[in-house]
């Protein structure tokens, strides 16, 4: 270890001192890059990162993150959410915990058509913090199922952060994304299961039942539910099927999108720039990151890094569960202070060599460290989802982490739970 020992302390602290001093990701990645390349290689620097940079651009796969992007915000934009949320409260009165249901769900749901844990939490904040407080439930399970549920959408296919990964790792996107759906599902049902389980324990937090529902008003419920599922289900099962990649479903969500908010009344001129900028904003600032991790990636690769940690965590004999658990903690406490976006593409490229030493299967690790991310999503003091929580509720961060604590135990649960049983994420995509 003492070859790579000084380059890696010069860099991580390079890194560390760019950041804390409020300079953007993407440059901090750059500019780690160039001091690695000019100090610990011989190697042409301006080349190499016009290279690197050119090759993380031009990639057809990284075509799907901005359309992706836009279905969301044009989703974001509708009364599609709220005919969402509607449409799920007839069916959710008769379960124990009842309308607190619709918020898992219902993120659920739309995290399947925004791939956005941001956007989840702030679209089904606005509709359901103000109606369950009306009613009569407990503010902390109200903002605790809005904390926990909104990660969904860094899980769920189609997930923002699972395309970074395919592009940083050279993994199939189609194959994450059918990946992240049973885990997706597990964490829907173990959110509903405490639900219901504190509903039982405590049955004064939840108020008495005063509305009821006809089959009727469930069958429409389900009508008003019909365009969402259409399209997480031409979105999803189009991949699934083979029939379209990740890029041509993404194309196909964003027109049955625009087709649903037209249909809605809420597609107009305005909505639609509205929509596309904030797009356009938000895949810049990825495609930033990305090319500035590609360069880094290269240049960690020209001085010897990755091989020369993944050579010491070979000495050291780790079994993969204790390596891990070592990453658990790190990507944790690294995520408290990072978007899950930059936390990706900063490890990447130092982590896969380990990966790849331990026998790990690429695919569920990118499913891993998702979840590892959401944890950190919920954690303060830079948990991002807390964040918007707070700026719909004006209540302290720390109230708010602290209404969210238990689904963090349940995202650290769902780790545990797909280390032990493995083929709950490799199941489907073994049979693509």
């Amino acid at each position: 270890m003492e070859g790579p020992l000084i380059p890696i302390l010069t860099l991580i602290g390079f890194m560390f001192l760019l950041l804390g001093f409020g300079v953007w990701v993407a440059l901090a990645l750059l500019g780690v890059g160039i001091v690695g390349m000019v100090f610990f290689t011989s190697s042409p620097t301006g080349p190499l990162m016009v290279t690197a940079i050119w090759g993380s651009s031009n990639l057809w796969a990284l075509a799907a993150l901005p359309m992706f992007i836009w279905m969301g915000e044009i989703l974001f934009r509708s009364r599609l959410s709220d005919d969402m949320f509607e449409g799920l409260v007839p069916w959710m009165t008769r379960l124990p915990g009842r309308l607190l249901h619709v918020n898992v769900l219902g993120c659920g749901i739309f995290a399947a058509v925004s791939g956005s844990s941001a956007a989840t939490a702030a679209t089904i904040g606005k509709i359901s913090i103000p109606e369950l407080k009306r009613r009569g439930y407990s503010e902390r399970m109200v903002l605790g199922t809005l904390a926990g549920s909104a990660t969904l959408g860094l899980l769920i296919p189609p997930s923002i952060i699972l395309i970074v990964y395919g592009v940083a790792t050279e993994q199939s996107i189609a194959r994450l994304f059918v990946a992240g759906v049973l885990p997706g599902l597990m964490l829907v049902g173990l959110f509903m299961g405490y639900v219901a389980l504190v509903a039982v324990l405590r049955p004064g937090s939840i108020p008495p039942l005063t509305e009821t529902y006809t089959w009727r008003d469930k069958a429409q419920g389900l009508l008003r539910l019909g365009p969402v599922v259409l399209l997480i289900a031409g979105v999803i099962g189009s991949i699934y099927s083979g029939i379209a990649s990740p890029t041509d479903a993404a194309a196909v969500g964003v027109l049955l999108a625009l087709i649903m908010s037209w249909l809605s009344g809420d597609l107009n001129r305005k909505t639609f720039t509205e929509g596309l900028m904030a797009a356009v904003r938000t895949s810049c600032m990825i495609a930033f990151i990305l090319a500035g991790a590609s360069f880094l990636t290269m240049a960690m690769g020209f001085t010897g890094i990755p091989a020369g940690l993944a050579r010491w965590i070979a000495t050291m004999d780790l079994s993969p569960y204790a390596l891990l658990a070592a990453l658990t903690v790190f990507f944790i406490i690294l995520g408290c202070f990072l978007d899950g976006i930059s936390v990706v593409v900063l490890t990447t490229v130092v982590v896969q060599p380990m990966i790849v030493a331990a026998g790990i299967d690429p695919i569920w690790f990118g499913i891993f460290i998702v979840l590892v991310v959401e944890m950190s999503q919920i954690t303060p003091p830079v948990g991002f989802n807390l964040f918007v929580i707070q700026s719909l509720t004006n209540r302290n961060i720390l109230v708010v982490a602290r209404a969210a604590l238990p689904f963090f135990m349940l995202l650290l649960l769902a780790v545990g739970l797909i280390t032990l049983f493995p083929e709950i994420v490799t199941y489907l995509p073994n049979r693509m």
